[in-house]
């Protein structure tokens, strides 16, 4: 399945925008691609259930069914019914919000089809260009206000009005229950800053360490988060590389992803290419990253080593199964039950370990003949750590890189010489503190994900006001794959 997703910012009323797009049959007026359109069976235009049949530039015939139109929500999808370009199964969705700074509007649009093998690229790209890009620039000239600075580059200095959002924060640290949702307002952006309305939010455990105060990166009061996708609403002085209305993401400190609306430092976000939609990217981003320096730079897993990965089912571990057994290794997966196990071999998993009156340790040498693995990657901690030196083969590399049950506490480096091990603890920043490592690293992170060498799945989705929800869910090993909080209008006037 292929998704397109675009989006833009109008400088105009969302009104005057929507008045254009509800007209179901009215694109051959305003999308230079259409060169004629009507309604079948005298159906009214913003009727839901209304097919226009319309010809393209070159000839092309095509038919649409409007599935649903809101007002309110200023929202409406449609399907192709028949067509002459290959576009199969073809459901798209127009959504627009207001964007209180201006009185502007947030346009997205977006689509989920099939296509013939080897004409993939070429449809997405006709679609993305062709229809999205073209349609915004032909209503943006029917709507927007016009004044000699039109032309300008698409760059917003300071000044102006805050956005009002909402956000998830801690006024002490704690449980779960400390989250609670508060009013907030993104500033306009000042220099070298980027101002975002986003649209997905990626939960990880280091929310959970930041919230209980076990990572000391977030001071109360304020909102945990290291990683979310939106759309840029504006940009400050010196910010080259983003331009309102672009799809970014991104996964760094400063904590405070958990909101609606954020401005924050340019320099780390990264702009998405089209194959990658928001929701996975805010899933993604920061797991992907994870995995692509704990494969690659951390340690350079080779063809032919055996690799450990414990909770095969999360969102890195997943990853890591999928990405490590691409590489040429075999991999161990190390979970709690039958059910994590099943998706840990649909990840690359060969062998699958699972509690039982062997130890690991024990369960890990009879799959490699008494030798143990060559790297293992521990996100457990406390519970796990002494179980995987002693698992390790002869000169292999433990990589503590979590501490889901706890610190490791203290450990004697003599009893390391039994296997000549090397242990190493990589923090993210410092794998992810400069736009030149970033690049780096998520150009090869989504060249994976575009071959799908690895796969990124969502298993749950919670809005953001059930931050404290998702967290749970996560705390207790409830999930499996990626969980993420998406933010919404009817939550924002909480």
């Amino acid at each position: 399945m292929i998704k397109v997703s675009r989006s833009t910012i109008l400088d105009a009323p969302v009104a005057a925008v929507w008045e254009v797009l509800r007209d179901f049959n009215g694109h051959d007026r305003w999308h230079p691609a259409v060169d004629r359109s009507a309604l079948e069976g005298g159906k009214k235009t913003d009727q839901v259930g209304s097919v226009r049949n319309f010809v393209l530039g070159g000839g092309e015939r095509i038919r649409e069914r409007l599935l649903s139109l809101s007002d309110k929500d200023r929202r409406l999808r449609y399907a192709i019914v028949e067509s002459d370009v290959p576009l199969m199964n073809y459901v798209a969705e127009v959504s627009l919000k207001p964007v209180t700074d201006g009185d502007r509007t947030f346009w997205s649009w977006s689509s989920k089809f099939e296509a013939p093998k080897g004409r993939e690229r070429e449809l997405a790209d006709l679609v993305a260009e062709g229809v999205y890009d073209a349609g915004f620039e032909a209503v943006r000239a029917r709507v927007e206000r016009r004044s000699p600075a039109s032309s300008a580059p698409l760059q917003r200095a300071a000044g102006g009005a805050a956005i009002d959002g909402l956000a998830m924060v801690i006024d002490r640290h704690g449980g779960p229950e400390e989250l609670h949702p508060a009013r907030i307002a993104a500033p306009p952006p000042g220099p070298g800053e980027v101002r975002l309305h986003q649209t997905a939010i990626g939960v990880n455990f280091i929310d959970i360490y930041c919230r209980s105060g076990a990572f000391d990166l977030l001071q109360p009061p304020g909102a945990p988060g290291m990683e979310a996708a939106g759309v840029v609403v504006d940009v400050g002085p010196g910010v080259r590389h983003l331009r309102p209305g672009q799809r970014v993401a991104y996964a760094c400190p400063p904590v405070g992803a958990y909101a609606s609306v954020r401005t924050m430092a340019a320099e780390l976000v990264v702009p998405l290419p089209d194959s990658i939609d928001a929701e996975a990217a805010a899933a993604g981003l920061l797991k992907g990253m994870s995995a692509e320096f704990l494969l690659h730079r951390v340690h350079k897993v080779q063809q032919g080593e055996t690799v450990l990965v414990y909770a095969p089912a999360g969102g890195v571990g997943r990853l890591l199964c999928q990405w490590a057994a691409h590489l040429g290794a075999t991999v161990i997966g190390a979970t709690s039950s039958e059910e994590k196990a099943r998706i840990a071999r649909a990840a690359g998993a060969r062998h699958v370990i699972l509690p039982g009156t062997q130890s690991l340790e024990d369960q890990v040498r009879d799959l490699t003949q008494g030798r143990g693995a060559d790297v293992i990657y521990d996100a457990v901690g406390r519970d796990t750590f002494a179980h995987s030196v002693a698992a390790l083969a002869p000169c292999g590399h433990l990589i503590s890189f979590g501490q889901a049950s706890g610190p490791v506490g203290s450990w004697d480096i003599g009893s390391l010489a039994a296997s000549s091990a090397t242990v190493s603890r990589p923090n993210f920043a410092h794998y992810t503190d400069t736009p030149a490592k970033v690049a780096a690293i998520t150009e090869r992170l989504f060249h994976a994900i575009d071959r799908r060498v690895v796969t990124v799945e969502i298993g749950r989705r919670y809005p953001l006001s059930e931050a404290a929800e998702a967290q749970r869910a996560l705390e207790n090993r409830e999930t499996t794959a990626s969980t993420i909080l998406i933010p919404n209008e009817n939550e924002e006037s909480l």
